[in-house]
């Protein structure tokens, strides 16, 4: 059954609630991730290219898959990527994460007209791993790039629990090093293992992935377990999708309810034993993820970000944000 069309029926018994407790590394470590390193870049200006679309990347990627979680790691220069509206820079260190496979551009700093990824890459089979070198001959960008497929609710498109694409930068020092070095060893170790397939230790981008959605999610709004939690749920599953797909509507608690299918009190109080917060207090602290994410690797205006989740005003916004971070919006995206 979807978990966006969930009877009422099967609410009558509702799952046991989660320990809110348990940290990040306890909430993903159920995640069964499969994939590899699959390319490098190395990109010089001006360039800028297009993606497959998500479906063809998986079927390219990891056969029978519907979809790939795609990485890069930026090992060199600045790069910028769009999903969708969004334009994110990406810097050496920092990870991107695509946490769809979305159909996606890169580029560099110099404008330059965008060329099929198709166009820079020989189809398989691979007798070694992929290398692209495209640009017209100016500063260098290097990206490895990887893929891992999954089948937890978290990756699911429809829930939308990430935005289209994200960067992570991980804070200097051992950190950022651990990285570089992990994404380093896993491009060395990839090999072909199959005619129309090359494959590396899949345990090095399992656990870069974990460790960066880590980061990632000590934003969030709720604890991550029962976050994650919630997205399995069938009352709580569709009222997510809701508000991650359309964070800036004017949701209500009956709205929502709704969307769910219960009453507005089943879905106060499944909120409150499962996420641990208010349906509104969720939607508020969403809103606020989604301007976090967007002031830090976007190049929108506040005005804009404001709009985008659900401020009538780019002041309202603001004594929001300060009320959060105890700085306004300009001066915490520095």
């Amino acid at each position: 059954m979807s978990l966006m069309r969930v009877r009422t029926q099967s609410h009558d018994r509702a799952p046991a609630v989660p320990d809110r407790n348990a940290g990040p590394a306890d909430a993903l470590a159920g995640l069964r991730l499969r994939g590899a390193i699959f390319l490098r870049g190395e990109y010089t200006e001006g360039w800028s290219y297009e993606s497959l679309p998500a479906e063809d990347a998986a079927a390219l990627l990891h056969p029978g898959s519907r979809r790939v979680v795609l990485f890069h790691v930026v090992a060199r220069g600045r790069c910028w990527i769009e999903a969708g509206e969004d334009r994110h820079w990406a810097d050496a260190g920092d990870v991107i994460v695509l946490p769809y496979g979305d159909a996606h551009r890169m580029g560099g700093a110099t404008e330059a007209e965008p060329v099929s990824v198709l166009t820079l890459i020989d189809p398989p089979p691979w007798s070694s791993m992929p290398v692209i070198r495209h640009g017209r001959g100016g500063d260098r960008t290097d990206v490895v790039c990887g893929y891992l497929a999954c089948d937890d609710p978290l990756f699911d498109p429809r829930l939308r629990a990430f935005p289209p694409v994200f960067v992570v930068r991980p804070p200097q020092g051992r950190a950022r090093d651990w990285v570089r070095a992990s994404i380093e060893y896993a491009a060395d170790q990839t090999s072909p293992v199959s005619a129309h397939r090359i494959a590396g230790p899949s345990e090095l981008p399992e656990l870069l992935l974990r460790e960066v959605l880590k980061l990632h999610l000590a934003s969030a709004p709720a604890a991550p377990t029962g976050w994650m939690a919630a997205l399995r749920d069938p009352v709580l599953a569709p009222a997510l999708a809701a508000v991650h797909a359309a964070p800036g509507a004017k949701w209500t608690v009956a709205e929502l309810a709704r969307v769910a299918r219960v009453s507005a009190t089943v879905l106060d109080e499944r909120f409150r034993d499962v996420v641990g917060v208010a349906p509104i207090r969720y939607l508020t602290g969403w809103r606020m993820h989604v301007a976090e994410d967007l002031l830090a690797g976007s190049d929108l205006g506040i005005g804009a970000i404001a709009h985008r989740v659900g401020y009538e005003s780019e002041e309202a916004f603001s004594r929001a944000f300060k009320r959060r971070h105890g700085q306004a919006p300009s001066v915490w995206r520095g």
